[in-house]
């Protein structure tokens, strides 16, 4: 990519999202150009389907500079992927989307101004009507009541991918599998300024969910725990001046 650096940096882990990548692709370059330059870092993390494949083929026939791949060598989990996205990242800010178009790419550009204004040091997304099955949203309620009791923070929904972070802040949490979903709690603990945002959600049109109460609910708890115990742990030291 030429001339000026990005503003900001979208973030996508793939895994086995070959129905949607190209769609949510076309659909990230109509809306983002315009609000650019920017770069999309899409991150394949292991899918053993054609996911991969049909990122480079857009690459190539699109022609789009905007876009960076980058391929984890196994399934290495969200957290994992997300990171390896934030790593290469070039902007000082970095929004995260999901992979399967449940989250919209027009609530970005709000969000990014939030963070541009100063206003806050991330915008998280909050899934105001959510298009899942009951039983789904049914326990994340449940697990963010639980999650907010543990870590002593309050987060509505924080599971939602749509997010907006310093990428300063992404890179100084601690790092662990799950930590994608503690996003707002941790930046938080290190004193940033975390704000909430409604934002749009739509059904899954293609493929299958990833996550699930049976592996879900454990794990989660068990994460709920670790970041209590961060609370009070986690360093939170800035750097003023070098005399």
């Amino acid at each position: 990519m030429s001339g000026p650096g990005p503003k900001f940096s979208v973030v996508v882990p793939i895994y086995n999202e070959e129905e949607n990548v190209q769609r949510l692709l076309a659909e990230i370059e109509e809306v983002l150009t315009p609000h650019g330059p920017f770069e999309a870092v899409l991150v394949d993390d292991g899918s053993r389907d054609a996911s991969l494949a049909r990122m480079r083929s857009f690459k190539e026939e699109r022609r789009a500079g905007w876009l960076r791949i980058v391929a984890l060598e196994r399934n290495s989990g969200q957290s994992a992927a997300v990171m390896a996205g934030v790593e290469v990242a070039r902007a000082a800010v970095v929004a995260t989307l999901d992979g399967d178009m449940q989250n919209d790419p027009r609530d970005l550009p709000p969000m990014l101004a939030r963070v541009a204004a100063g206003e806050c040091d991330a915008v998280v997304g909050v899934r105001a009507r959510r298009r899942d099955p009951f039983v789904r949203r049914a326990s994340s309620r449940i697990g963010n009541a639980v999650r907010n009791w543990l870590t002593g923070d309050r987060v509505r929904d924080a599971a939602c991918g749509i997010k907006v972070i310093r990428r300063d802040y992404w890179l100084r949490v601690p790092r662990f599998v799950g930590m994608h979903r503690f996003m707002a709690t941790l930046v938080r603990y290190l004193g940033g300024v975390v704000v909430e945002q409604d934002v749009n959600h739509r059904p899954r049109a293609a493929g299958t969910a990833k996550y699930g109460i049976g592996n879900r609910a454990l794990r989660g708890l068990r994460d709920c725990f670790a970041v209590r115990w961060l609370r009070s742990r986690v360093l939170r030291h800035r750097i003023e001046e070098e005399y």
